[in-house]
């Protein structure tokens, strides 16, 4: 089942998609069924219900009520959830081999892959309050010229656990959906040397892009094998496969839960498929232009990025 959050008639509701055209408002399908106290307010929410949640969601779907339907070209996407927690990894070689040669190129200094990533998981804390939806614009931060897109496979937490062994680990996750990670680049390779961060590299109003929908992780097997496709302006930039995942969501989830709790509705990226950004590739983004990020079963999460007119 595909989940998503949307803005129609100026409130935010919780839909599930029954074709391109048409989304079932599911806390609506629920009132005209007859369902006293459905857990359907909002995605936290449903996800806090647990698999009773989503059996009322799954029924709701097959035998949705007219009147609770409404056209996709009506809304407005939001982000499907805004997280409780975020972090994203770096799971990618490609990617990081890749992005380390562009790194050399741009400042002279010679950049080897880590024994540590081998390891284990690496990962960051982002700003959770900075995600914006499908179709929202994304403004250019003020202090970069580089400006990128990153391609990436997150997954959204269902329950609470801690100290997770990873043959457990996919029974805690919710779903999957997109991330894009829009970086500044010229920002990040300025700051990363400090050994910290990254900082504004990444954290900026609208530069956490998450959706269009939450695929329940009941729809794929586990470890996930989701082609994955970037494309701007109508070309494509590049893309691949999440079964190239150095560390699979399930190693995540326990190298993050150890000693510390994990809470339903925290969303975890995977970090950049390899050629998932123009980095890789010597590409950069132009103000005005739109991309599209596109992963199988979940589908595509489009954007275009302005530069603000300043007085």
């Amino acid at each position: 089942m595909r989940l998503g959050t949307v803005k129609h008639d100026g409130r935010a509701r919780l839909v599930a998609p029954l074709d391109d055209d048409t989304l079932l408002d599911l806390a609506r399908a629920a009132e005209l069924s007859g369902v006293q106290g459905a857990p359907l307010a909002d995605m936290q929410t449903l996800i806090e219900a647990g698999e009773s949640g989503l059996d009322l969601a799954r029924a709701l779907a097959e035998t949705p009520p007219e009147a609770a339907l409404i056209a996709t070209a009506d809304v407005a996407f939001l982000p499907p959830i805004v997280p409780v927690q975020y972090r994203d990894c770096l799971v990618f070689e490609e990617h990081l081999k890749n992005s380390f040669a562009a790194a050399t190129r741009m400042t002279g200094r010679a950049f080897d892959i880590p024994p540590v990533w081998y390891r284990q998981p690496i990962y960051y804390k982002g700003n959770r309050l900075s995600f914006v939806g499908h179709g929202a614009d994304v403004i250019w931060p003020a202090y970069a010229q580089f400006l990128d897109i990153e391609l990436e496979l997150a997954i959204v937490t269902g329950k609470r656990g801690k100290d997770i062994a990873p043959e457990d680990a996919p029974g805690y996750i919710f779903g999957y959906t997109i991330l894009n990670d829009v970086s500044a680049r010229d920002a990040q390779m300025l700051e990363m040397p400090g050994q910290l961060g990254p900082a504004k590299g990444k954290d900026f109003d609208t530069g956490n892009i998450l959706g269009p929908y939450i695929l329940t992780a009941d729809e794929v097997a586990h470890p996930v094998a989701l082609e994955m496709q970037a494309r701007v302006n109508g070309e494509r930039w590049g893309g691949g496969n999440s079964r190239d995942m150095h560390h699979d969501f399930g190693a995540i989830l326990a190298h993050v839960s150890a000693s510390e709790t994990i809470f339903p509705g925290e969303v975890i990226g995977s970090g950049t498929v390899g050629t998932g950004c123009g980095l890789e590739i010597g590409r950069q983004l132009q103000p005005g232009d739109r991309f599209e990020l596109e992963i199988e079963r979940i589908g595509i999460l489009a954007n275009r990025i302005v530069r603000e007119e300043r007085p």
